[in-house]
């Protein structure tokens, strides 16, 4: 038998769109990984979005990409809770349209872009004119596309009652030919073929597991001491935002029920943009259950460096080695970044059922403390078991690091990746 061998292609230039690249959301996290892939490969990656934080000489920033731009989120307002948009409503969003069309020509041709991956501004109407000119430019040019869908606006309460239908049917996400449909989890794939009737590839998220993660080192020794915990506490890490979707509540309640002084709840990212409200009820049930949670989001940034009061800003990847357990009991997740954080660096992780994690990932085998959507008798007793024996967490975390590497690295993206780029471009794997 002949030997198979996997092969990239004609290199590419590769045009990247979103509405931002920018920070350590969970979408440009995973552009950044995919364009590691996809260098790796040989293909050039360029970038354009409303902020940016990548190479200038591989960028092309368009303000009125960006969401939150003051013209795009007055639009946007005037969208959704309603069921019909006046005709000045819609002379806005055309004008919109019309002027992103113009900086993604202007993109295209600036950098000689030979395919585009939007990442994810055709899957949520979070910016419905960039949509709209994404859909258009691709319908006149024929550019061969992957589409990256992150989360889709069905799975959204806040898109559900809609003013715009009728762009909602056209491009999110548009069906044209020449587009590659990847999405991240089973269930986005079946409801995507059972709505719109597209079929789609499953690239689920991924870390490079080939590569050693990060440890302790000079800068991050001494992270505990910094944000007030002793060498003996025990450190238990939510990962998240806070907002009402994580279910940190539910980590409070294991903190309480644990009923041990060492424990502490270290929560290292800030509120989101969903109001206060929930964070006023996290700290109402602190406050009842008398544990210590540290809400560290100043003290962690995408990069090191020092605030203006001169202390250390740590990254997140310098919180994992310190801890002792990693919560991660979200109602609902698109994927699971943090999860796949917590393998990679082999720490203990309680998780709750969340759809996706049922279907997609509890499957495979990994070794977790899985809450059945809140937290029962039997999940304390685990989380202490874990916590008291050494040798179980390192069985545990060997057997996660392995399946983590099997299902999740970037060899998988790479593979996928060539292979949607063949179907694209006629070339064989």
């Amino acid at each position: 038998m002949n030997p198979c061998f996997l092969t990239t292609g004609a290199p590419r230039r590769i045009g990247f769109v979103s509405t931002r690249f920018h920070g350590t959301d969970g979408v440009t996290l995973e552009a950044r990984k995919w364009a590691q892939v996809l260098g790796s490969m040989g293909h050039s990656c360029f970038w354009m979005a409303g902020l940016l934080d990548a190479p200038p000489e591989r960028s092309h920033v368009a303000p009125l990409a960006f969401f939150g731009h003051p013209e795009v989120a007055a639009l946007q307002a005037h969208l959704f809770g309603v069921t019909t948009r006046p005709r000045e409503i819609t002379d806005r969003i055309q004008a919109q349209k019309e002027q992103l069309k113009h900086e993604i020509y202007r993109f295209l041709a600036r950098f000689e872009i030979e395919v585009l991956i939007p990442e994810n501004i055709l899957a949520i109407p979070m910016h419905v004119p960039l949509g709209l000119a994404m859909t258009e430019i691709i319908a006149e040019t024929g550019i061969p596309t992957i589409a990256h869908h992150h989360d889709f606006t069905w799975e959204r309460d806040r898109f559900v009652v809609s003013a715009v239908n009728d762009y909602l049917r056209a491009a999110f996400p548009g069906a044209l030919p020449g587009i590659e449909h990847v999405v991240i989890n089973s269930m986005a794939q079946k409801e995507l073929a059972r709505r719109c009737s597209l079929s789609s590839v499953v690239i689920p998220n991924i870390i490079d597991f080939a590569t050693p993660p990060p440890g302790l080192d000079d800068y991050n020794r001494d992270l505990r001491r910094d944000i007030g915990l002793a060498d003996d506490d025990i450190f238990i890490l939510q990962p998240t935002r806070v907002v009402p979707r994580k279910g940190i509540e539910h980590a409070i309640e294991l903190v309480r029920r644990l009923d041990d002084p060492r424990a502490r709840l270290v929560i290292s990212h800030p509120a989101g943009d969903e109001g206060s409200a929930y964070l006023t009820l996290l700290h109402d049930r602190i406050e009842d259950a008398g544990i210590d949670v540290r809400f560290i989001a100043d003290r962690v940034g995408e990069t090191r460096g020092t605030d203006a009061a001169g202390r250390k800003i740590y990254t997140l990847y310098d919180l994992y080695p310190h801890a002792d357990l990693v919560t991660y009991p979200s109602h609902y997740e698109g994927f699971g970044n943090a999860f796949l954080e917590a393998l990679y660096f082999r720490k203990p992780v309680v998780v709750n059922s969340y759809a996706v994690y049922a279907r997609d990932l509890e499957p495979l085998g990994f070794k977790t403390i899985t809450l059945p959507q809140f937290v029962t008798r039997e999940t304390v007793g685990q989380v202490r078991t874990l916590l008291d024996n050494p040798a179980l967490r390192a069985d545990w975390a060997e057997a996660n690091f392995a399946l983590g590497l099997k299902h999740f690295s970037f060899a998988v993206a790479r593979r996928k990746l060539a292979a949607r780029l063949a179907n694209l471009f006629g070339e064989g794997v």
